[in-house]
């Protein structure tokens, strides 16, 4: 997709966040992009495999669903007109975590309902997930997720470990074209963190 965001298009609608509208709604269908961030390296496992429970992962409102979310620096938000995630992006979202778990080191992710032991548990928060047009509309915008984790022991639901990963991928141009890639971009550096975080939880103490 070539065609560059023009500023109509990307003219953000001064309501807060919880009041996004989509840009032209009646416009021709709008294409559809997923996400596409590369798997972490394989980790070479430096100890025992341990079972992690994946529990519920909570997002932003604004930008769960498949439209794609714009903000600007006085807080206004809109949503790119003829562009969606081919699935709400809560939904994607959680699809990456599983396929970035697998075989990428010590940690077994655990979904509900399997029968297998899980000695700890893994709590995802996406804080944000957008493009930030902090340079103007027309200028190419930043692209920002964060994702805070928190992983606790099953055995006495101790706090094991939290930490934010966040990750800011400025898009080659102001077009869809090359803002998708940079979404893909900063999952990626997230996912990446999260994995090798979670691989480093020290289970000797237990």
């Amino acid at each position: 997709m070539s065609r560059r965001l023009t500023a109509a298009a990307l003219a953000l609608a001064a309501i807060a966040l919880s009041g996004c509208i989509s840009l032209f709604p009646k416009a021709e269908p709008a294409q559809l992009y997923r996400f596409d961030a590369a798997a972490p390296a394989t980790a070479t496992a430096t100890g025992p495999l341990f079972g992690v429970l994946r529990l519920g992962t909570s997002f932003p409102r604004a930008s769960a669903g498949d439209r794609i979310l714009t903000v600007n620096d006085r807080g206004e938000a809109a949503y790119i007109a003829g562009a969606r995630w081919v699935s709400p992006a809560s939904v994607l979202f959680d699809e990456e975590i599983g396929s970035v778990f697998q075989n990428a080191g010590r940690a077994r992710l655990i979904g509900r309902g399997e029968v297998i032991k899980a000695d700890y548990s893994l709590k995802l928060d996406v804080q944000t997930f957008e493009a930030h047009y902090d340079r103007g509309p027309k200028a190419a915008p930043e692209i920002v997720v964060s994702v805070r984790g928190l992983i606790t022991r099953n055995r006495d639901r101790a706090l094991i470990g939290e930490q934010v990963f966040t990750a800011r991928v400025r898009a080659g141009e102001n077009r869809v074209g090359a803002i998708v890639p940079a979404f893909n971009t900063a999952l990626t550096q997230v996912l990446g963190q999260l994995v090798a975080w979670v691989n480093g939880v020290d289970t000797t103490t237990d």
